[in-house]
This record gives C-alpha cells, sequence and structure tokens, in this order.
C-alpha cells in the first residue's frame, strides 16, 4: 500500500511537471508570442499576445507585470495599425486598451518607469493627432515623462520612448541635436542590457527601433552615411521594420536593401 502511495504521488509530480513545460505560464506565453509579433510585424500575432495577457491580468488582477505587457502588447498593436490605412477605428481600440492597462500598471506601482514612459509617448501621440488636446493631455504628458526619468533614469527603453517624442516635437536643429543625444544614450543602455542574461518576464524590446530612430534624426540633421549606418543595423536586428527600410531607400537609394530583402 505504502508502495503504491509513493507512486501515486511521484506520477501526479510527473503529470504537473509535464503540464508546466509544454503549456508554459500564460504571462510567459504571452512575451513569447509578443516577441514574434514584433519581429514579423504582425497584428494578429499582436492581438493574440493581447489576449494571452489579459487572461493573465484577470487572473491576477494585482500583478503590474501583466498590466505591463498588455500595455506593451496593445501599443504595438496600435503602431502597426497605423503603418497601414484603413485600420483607424482599430488603432483607436488598440490605443485605448494600451492606455487603460498601463494606466492600472501605474496605480499598482506608482514607480513603474516604463508603464510612465509608454503613458508619456501615448499621450504625446493623442496630442499629435490633434493639437486641441495639448491643454489636457500636455500636463499629463509631462507628469509621466518626469516621473518615468526619475524611476528609470538609465533604463533604455524609458530613453529611447522620450526621445522619440523629443523627435517628434522638435523644432530646428538644437531639438533634433538635444533628440540624437538622448537616443545615443539610450543605445549605450540597451548595449549595456544586452550583456545581461534577462529573466523570462524581463522585457527586452526597443532596441532595433531605438536604432532606426537615431537614423531619422540624423537624416533630419543632414548626415546620410550616419544615417544609413543606423538604418541598416535596426534591419540587421529587425527586418520587418518598413519605417527604417523606407528610410534607407532614401539616404542610400543605390544600395539601400540588397542585404536585407
Amino acid at each position: 500500500m505504502f508502495r503504491l502511495l509513493m507512486f501515486s504521488l511521484w506520477l501526479s509530480a510527473f503529470s504537473l511537471h509535464a503540464d508546466n513545460s509544454t503549456n508554459p505560464p500564460p504571462t510567459l506565453a504571452g512575451i513569447a508570442e509578443f516577441n514574434a509579433a514584433f519581429q514579423a510585424w504582425d497584428g494578429e500575432r499582436f492581438a493574440r499576445a493581447s489576449d494571452i495577457f489579459q487572461q493573465a491580468a484577470a487572473r491576477e488582477p494585482n500583478n503590474v507585470t501583466n498590466f505591463y505587457w498588455l500595455g506593451v502588447a496593445e501599443f504595438h498593436h496600435m503602431l502597426q495599425l497605423r503603418s497601414s490605412p484603413g485600420n483607424a477605428t482599430a488603432a483607436e481600440t488598440a490605443q485605448a486598451t494600451a492606455l487603460a492597462a498601463l494606466t492600472t500598471a501605474v496605480k499598482l506601482d506608482a514607480q513603474h518607469a516604463e508603464s510612465h514612459a509608454l503613458l508619456a509617448t501615448i499621450y504625446g501621440i493623442r496630442i499629435g493627432d490633434r493639437w486641441l488636446r495639448a491643454v489636457l493631455l500636455g500636463p499629463r504628458t509631462m507628469s509621466h515623462s518626469k516621473t518615468a526619468l526619475q524611476a528609470g533614469a538609465t533604463n533604455p527603453r524609458v530613453r529611447y520612448l522620450l526621445a522619440t517624442g523629443e523627435f517628434y516635437m522638435a523644432n530646428g536643429n538644437s531639438d533634433l541635436q538635444q533628440a540624437l543625444k538622448n537616443l545615443l544614450l539610450a543605445e549605450t543602455f540597451f548595449a549595456s542590457e544586452a550583456t545581461n542574461a534577462p529573466s523570462p518576464l524581463a522585457p527586452r524590446w526597443g532596441r532595433s527601433s531605438c536604432h532606426t530612430f537615431i537614423g531619422l534624426t540624423y537624416e533630419k540633421l543632414g548626415d546620410r552615411a550616419r544615417a544609413a549606418e543606423f538604418f541598416r543595423k535596426s534591419l540587421a536586428e529587425h527586418p520587418a521594420d518598413q519605417l527604417a527600410r523606407e528610410a534607407l531607400k532614401r539616404v542610400a537609394p543605390t544600395n539601400s536593401i540588397s542585404a536585407h530583402s
């Protein structure tokens, strides 16, 4: 009887281990789906990642990580939808879902730097879409930006996201130089981060997009050679980046995409 009981316990433990190995926890499954969606720049896969994170958030409504990742997935889904015509309504829905998720994240953790940076970025996009919103949303953007920098001064995604806002708001070369300075600083933080083994739940997105915006800033400043260098870096990491691909055609039309097509 004792041996039978021990065998039953062992079999139960083995079955549980097998289930966990073939069915990873929802958040990890969502991160894997998000990473695949990003590499392919696939809207359907971003939506699937979002669904997984929503399920994880429903199971653990006090877990900031789930709401952060839901916000990340919907933020990128929004960008993917905005990059092609005819998706304005769906993009607005993704944006609203991202805002709700990230707002919950900073309620759960008031110092969650990346969530604050994403909120600042989304509010900045909303202002850019309709400048009359600046009166209401400008203070929110500034508040989230300030908190993001205070809580994540060396976080590469914080620096990259806030610097993209500077790029879009730039008024002349002086502003562009400031944006470039912060984008290059973000790139150094990305390079440092890459030397560390990440935890399974840790974000690692953003570096290729940072390279794209460094290239765009160099392009606006008139340095086409440096711009091409960073567009090529971006495409080496993320071949589906159409923004970098189209920009490379502009600054280096004779040999732009042969290595990345």
